[in-house]
């Protein structure tokens, strides 16, 4: 029997499992499947190469000479069958992106484009690209390498781009900034952006409002130094944030110049032009407070909102995200943009995939849409 080639294979049908089933359960179950899937939820060309090559390997080496080798080989080929599953899956995003930006924007505003398929299929993990540098641990505040942050720009360093702040996941206590939205970062920087990173301060050492001071302390610097690697004078600034940053990112959207986020830089301006949530966490902070909760600090002059999540998040339910998108559209007169991501789990912003590569796609023409000055009736939303 080849038990090498069958650990393979069981691998792989773990794997299409966690992939596809939104796992509930022990801790160490859950930490696995967790794991796996974020991987190959998005990237499982990778698995399905490995499992051709281990089953091809198997053959050519006359492995496959038992009874159980065939039903090991039938389980290769049902696991294979699944992760065409999970890549279709993401597939699927493409539209759902376009009928959301159509929906909130306006017919038309979602537009089909051809996915980088050289790149999701043969270097999804390789994020860097030759024509944009990364100038990294810049210092805006006071506290260590909590307060750095990292700047992505075109090398040839245009002028008059927009700027974009993302801020990392990671539950408020974990987490890094180089780590998360890097292939948004790389192509908008790639397109005359100044892209931004940043951390922040962490629990249990710090808690709110740290980390939103901290938020505005990176919105106060980007406004002041943007402009040295290619920003406009005038750029719109846009904030954004995965999970725990999608919070950060809500928050600050939502308290523009809020003197009590702003200690000693009361005067700066924080306001920003849009806000991005992508797999956000975007209820009430730990300690419960609800002025914690983005939920209860809609206002009618909210800036548009594209907030992006997965319907198989293993860690924050739909109805979550969901409660921010209609509490804004009850009150703001901007849109809001919801997208919510077939077979997306928690972390899907982390390699180049279907799905991500799609949202980037409505990410930029919700930018282009935004900084384009367009306006709608409110009753659209």
């Amino acid at each position: 029997m080849a038990v090498g080639y069958l650990v393979t294979v069981l691998l792989a049908a773990l794997i299409v499992v966690f992939c596809l089933v939104r796992i509930r359960g022990p801790k160490p179950l859950f930490y696995v499947s967790y794991r796996l899937g974020l991987v190959f939820n998005e990237i499982p060309f990778l698995a399905l190469y490995a499992l051709v090559a281990s089953t091809a390997l198997a053959f050519a080496e006359g492995d496959i000479a038992t009874a159980a080798d065939r039903v090991s080989v039938g389980l290769a080929a049902a696991s294979a069958a699944g992760l065409v599953v999970v890549a279709r899956r993401g597939m699927r995003a493409a539209p759902a992106v376009r009928l959301a930006l159509d929906e909130a924007l306006g017919a038309g505003t979602g537009t089909r484009r051809r996915p980088p398929l050289a790149r999701i299929l043969l270097r999804p993990i390789f994020r860097r690209r030759g024509d944009v540098k990364r100038v990294a641990n810049l210092s805006y505040g006071d506290a260590g390498r909590r307060n750095l942050l990292d700047v992505y720009h075109h090398r040839s360093r245009p002028e008059g781009g927009s700027v974009l702040i993302h801020f990392h996941g990671g539950h408020y206590d974990q987490g890094r900034k180089n780590t998360q939205s890097l292939p948004l970062l790389y192509r908008l920087a790639s397109q005359g952006w100044v892209c931004i990173s940043a951390n922040y301060r962490l629990r249990p050492a710090f808690s709110h409002p740290d980390h939103v001071i901290d938020a505005k302390k990176v919105i106060a610097w980007a406004r002041e130094h943007a402009e040295e690697y290619g920003a406009s004078p005038e750029a719109a600034v846009f904030v954004s944030g995965s999970s725990a940053g999608g919070h950060m990112a809500a928050l600050a959207a939502l308290t523009p110049d809020e003197p009590s986020y702003q200690p000693g830089f009361e005067e700066a301006d924080t306001s920003v032009t849009a806000a991005i949530a992508l797999n956000g966490y975007l209820g009430e902070y730990f300690d419960g407070d609800p002025a914690t909760s983005p939920v209860n600090l809609v206002r009618s002059d909210a800036p548009p909102f594209l907030i992006a999540h997965g319907d198989l998040d293993e860690l924050v339910e739909t109805e979550n995200p969901k409660a921010l998108v209609t509490a804004l559209r009850s009150v703001s007169t901007s849109p809001v943009v919801y997208v919510e991501l077939p077979g997306g789990h928690h972390a899907f912003d982390l390699f180049h995939s279907f799905r991500f590569e799609a949202l980037i796609d409505g990410i930029e023409e919700f930018a282009a849409w935004v900084v384009s000055g367009a306006s709608r009736p409110h009753d659209a939303t």
